[in-house]
């Protein structure tokens, strides 16, 4: 089970072991992780699973949908490496990954 690393924007840092095949989002949810909102409950229609995810795992984590960059336009304090937590999916290849959350989803 991959191993990611959930950090608050106030530093305070989670990690959680994470089955294949769910989404990040989910994974979240499943951990407590308060900072991740998911409204939607993972539909990718209210942009509450915000989350920053480095440039080195763009590759491995895919491109985004044209759904997912409408979403992120509307987001608060969005960055080059925003993402919805939603729309990626946990593979193995994720083992270590960190995810930055931002200080609100709303």
């Amino acid at each position: 089970m991959p191993k990611v690393t959930f950090i608050e924007h106030n530093g305070k840092r989670t990690e959680a072991q994470l089955e294949s095949g769910i989404s990040l989002m989910q994974g979240a949810i499943d951990n407590g992780i308060s900072a991740i909102i998911a409204e939607c409950g993972g539909f990718c229609s209210c942009a509450t699973c915000h989350c920053y995810v480095d440039d080195n795992w763009a590759s491995i984590i895919g491109e985004m949908s044209e759904t997912e960059k409408e979403l992120i336009e509307y987001i608060v304090n969005p960055k080059q490496t925003s993402r919805l937590s939603c729309q990626i999916q946990i593979t193995d290849e994720l083992d270590g990954l960190e995810v930055m959350l931002p200080a609100s989803q709303y």
